[in-house]
């Protein structure tokens, strides 16, 4: 019988993925251990893996030859050396899409939520104080610009809704040239122009060794006196002491974060104690019905490929080739 590990996951238990595998005729075990080293002791006899925050650096398909697919819960596979595991046969699955409305939906209320000021007043009331003046200046849509960095599914998506609020939307991506304007009209300018120019500064790109710290003191300095900073992408692109050095010291309006550099975020790290933030424990992505479908999808790409079938979504296909 096919066998399947999940090494790490968020969700509350596991039941869906047993009822997935039960039917599908694979055996599944579950454990917590992210590491790399227990993953190769877990998954010596595993032909899949699924994970959320797994680490698969070469080693692990080194030492796991007979290892056929790792599946993860998400869009990104920064976690993965995916060269590694297509030289090993290896197949590497995501979900690409499943988190676009949900992850956008984010993005925005974050940004809304510091321009408002919203959970500061919402505080206050907590406290027993009636007093909007306390938490000005408070911000509105019209009139400002929003800044979304990197247009894939995520970022196109964010750009929409912040236009259809009443934002005036530029962006910038590796893939657009600058001094065009996208499809739906959006004028593209390069990174460090849209620094200068956005009022919200939104972060929708991948981790890779170009993007990290790609937001960091030097290019903060370039920013607009208070902009907003928002990030639901990876912790990493931002140099995170640096923008809470910037919040403290007044040059920005505030910042919504979703994701951090550390993950759980340290609670004594600067940007946890930085003045005007609206944080969130890397939920950008979760609803119940982006996560039924991350559920999905993730599970049947790694049964269908213990089960010698092509999986939907696959980011090195050509193992299945020859």
């Amino acid at each position: 019988m096919a066998k399947i590990i999940i090494t790490d996951c968020d969700f509350e238990n596991t039941d869906f993925e047993e009822e997935l595998c039960r039917k599908a005729g694979v055996e599944l075990e579950v454990f917590q251990d992210r590491t790399p080293e227990a993953i190769i002791e877990h998954a010596a006899d595993a032909d899949g893996v699924i994970t959320s925050y797994g680490e698969f650096p070469r080693r692990v398909f080194e030492a796991l030859p007979n290892l056929k697919v790792v599946s993860r819960t998400g869009v990104g596979y920064d976690s993965i050396d995916v060269p590694a595991a297509t030289e090993h046969g290896c197949a590497v699955c995501t979900a690409p899409g499943y988190g676009t409305e949900v992850v956008s939906d984010h993005a925005i209320t974050l940004a809304l939520c510091v321009l408002r000021r919203i959970n500061e007043i919402d505080a206050d009331m907590r406290n027993g104080v009636w007093d909007y003046a306390r938490t000005r200046p408070l911000g509105q849509v019209r009139g400002r610009t929003f800044g979304v960095v990197g247009m894939g599914e995520i970022g196109r998506a964010t750009a929409r809704k912040a236009h259809g609020l009443g934002f005036k939307v530029i962006c910038c991506s590796r893939s657009l040239v600058p001094g065009r304007r996208t499809p739906e009209g959006y004028d593209i300018v390069t990174y460090e122009e849209l620094l200068q120019q956005a009022d919200v500064v939104s972060l929708h790109t991948a981790l890779t060794k170009d993007t990290f710290h790609m937001l960091d003191a030097e290019r903060i300095a370039l920013m607009k006196e208070g902009a907003v900073v928002v990030n639901t992408a990876r912790g990493p692109v931002i140099d995170t002491d640096a923008l809470a050095e910037a919040l403290c010291q007044g040059r920005l309006w505030g910042a919504g974060i979703d994701v951090f550099e550390g993950e759980p975020v340290d609670f004594d790290s600067p940007i946890c104690k930085a003045p005007h933030t609206v944080l969130t424990s890397h939920a950008a992505y979760w609803s119940e019905e982006s996560g039924l479908e991350l559920r999905t999808r993730t599970t049947q790409s790694a049964i269908d490929v213990v089960l010698g079938k092509r999986p939907a979504d696959c980011l090195n296909p050509q193992v299945f080739e020859g």
